[in-house]
């Protein structure tokens, strides 16, 4: 209720905005006209709400009943407050501050207004929504929005000091935020696979391991609680991202799945290339040799039935069989449910032996390059029996043929960096052939790169220093040669 004075007589307005008005006290001529003008003016005023409120009624029937039970405001801040109520979202609240700012609204203006209310409910209903931090539900009034995310005010804290960050301007580290002071201060790296800083050892000092290649770092404890790393590139599973889990157990990460190899069939051409890049040095295999992707299980039964003693890594990827064995192998690519492999289908395959060689089995669910630079090895194992290189010590055998898989490998990592392939020209014009080969991610790329880094810097006496031995043997005096010394000799030159 509003008191009005005019002259010196006193009279009261009654009645809401859409009801009769009814005045009491004496009048006077003048009196009657200002009267008449105040009354004018509640007129006009009235019908501007009803306009509004009838624009808000057509584009949204539960904020114009709203904004109806609560006019006539006495003043513009209330406005402004029941908008920033119904609309709570930042954008919202500098809608209402401009409202307030702008005074008393025209008919032009008030339709604007029902047209920017309606369409920000539409584009922000108000309900109620999940904090980032406590993963609990949020008022809409206490709505901070911060990172791509919303949290309550009090969950948005720094992860050095663990206070809240109130300021609009803060700091990150991957998915980490900090108070901008807090970030300059020195502190503890952060795990790569927890997300949690590196504690200190007992001597009160920083203890952290990393995987030299990938620059990755972590606590010590991961080395020893279990936590999984990819059977591919060696990197740990982190907390926030999961490995797709094969169904012998092994892990593989998701860039290495992207072009993982997964059937016989789809490693055919492959196979293909490899052929062709013997071929292209001189060292084709007349001989057909089956090639069977199998499962680990099956590489080990076929490895213990196998009566020469061969040696492997310490994880079998690869094997060439000098026995007739019925082998089991992946005839079609497995499904994906849920980052876990289901649903293997496999067959068996009788192999006959009708030379020395009677198949190439390699481990599968590896990328492409990987199981390319073991599909060299083992072919360079075929070759050596095929053309009369019997007897071998470990050294000498599985050091030449590492230099063949790591031959290969580098011309891969030339053919995708744009440079001539210097083994072979066979090679690189039959990539384009090969399995799941065509334009390499920067990831492929760097992995290329790293599984020729393991092979430069294996440990083990027979692959890690038969390599280095036969590598400086082909660098100083050509394959040809260095071949020829060993048929000969039993030792590299």
């Amino acid at each position: 209720m509003k008191d009005f004075k005019a002259s010196s007589h006193r009279g009261q307005y009654h009645g809401n905005y859409a009801d009769e008005r009814i005045w009491d006290g004496a009048r006077s001529s003048v009196d009657e006209d200002l009267e008449c003008a105040v009354a004018m003016s509640l007129s006009e005023q009235d019908q501007k709400g009803k306009n509004v409120i009838g624009k808000l009624h057509e584009e949204d029937e539960q904020l114009a009943k709203a904004l109806q039970e609560s006019y006539p405001f006495a003043e513009d801040e209330q406005l402004a407050k029941a908008l920033q109520e119904s609309c709570p979202l930042e954008e919202d609240e500098l809608l209402a501050k401009a409202l307030q700012e702008s005074g008393p609204l025209e008919l032009a203006e008030d339709e604007l207004l029902a047209k920017a209310i309606h369409e920000s409910l539409l584009e922000s209903p108000p309900q109620n929504r999940i904090c980032a931090g406590c993963n609990t539900e949020i008022s809409p009034l206490k709505i901070l929005r911060r990172m791509d995310a919303i949290w309550h005010a009090e969950c948005f804290r720094c992860h050095a000091c663990n206070l809240p960050i109130k300021d609009h301007e803060f700091s990150t580290s991957g998915k980490h935020r900090f108070h901008k002071s807090c970030h300059k201060k020195p502190h503890p790296p952060i795990c790569d696979v927890c997300k949690n800083f590196i504690p200190k050892n007992s001597a009160g000092l920083i203890e952290c391991r990393e995987r030299p290649f990938w620059k990755q770092q972590f606590c010590p404890s991961h080395e020893h609680d279990r936590t999984p790393q990819c059977c591919s590139c060696e990197r740990m599973e982190t907390r926030d991202r999961k490995y797709l889990l094969l169904d012998d157990g092994r892990k593989l990460c998701l860039e290495c799945l992207d072009s993982a190899v997964m059937d016989t069939n789809e490693c055919q051409p492959l196979y293909i290339e490899i052929q062709n890049f013997f071929e292209g040095l001189q060292m084709k295999v007349e001989q057909k040799i089956p090639m069977l992707l199998v499962q680990r299980q099956a590489l080990n039964v076929a490895m213990d039935g196998e009566k020469n003693g061969h040696h492997h890594m310490r994880e079998t990827r690869g094997l060439c069989l000098s026995e007739e064995q019925t082998v089991t192998t992946i005839s079609r690519r497995p499904r994906m449910v849920d980052n876990q492999i289901i649903d293997v289908e496999t067959e068996p395959c009788r192999l006959i032996r009708r030379c020395e060689v009677t198949a190439i089995l390699v481990l599968y669910g590896l990328p492409r390059l990987l199981t390319g630079s073991i599909l060299a090895h083992e072919m360079m194992h075929a070759w050596l029996r095929l053309k009369g290189y019997p007897n071998l010590s470990p050294e000498v055998e599985e050091g030449i043929c590492q230099v063949l898989a790591h031959m290969w490998m580098e011309s891969e990592i030339r053919s995708a960096s744009g440079s001539d392939v210097a083994s072979s020209s066979s090679s690189s014009s039959s990539s384009s052939s090969s399995s799941k080969k065509g334009k390499r991610s920067e990831f492929e790329k760097k992995l290329g790169e790293f599984f020729k880094h393991q092979i430069e810097t294996d440990e083990t006496s027979a692959y890690g220093d038969g390599f280095r031995k036969g590598n400086e043997a082909v660098l100083k005096y050509g394959l040809k040669r260095t071949l020829k010394h060993i048929q000969m000799t039993k030792n590299f030159p």
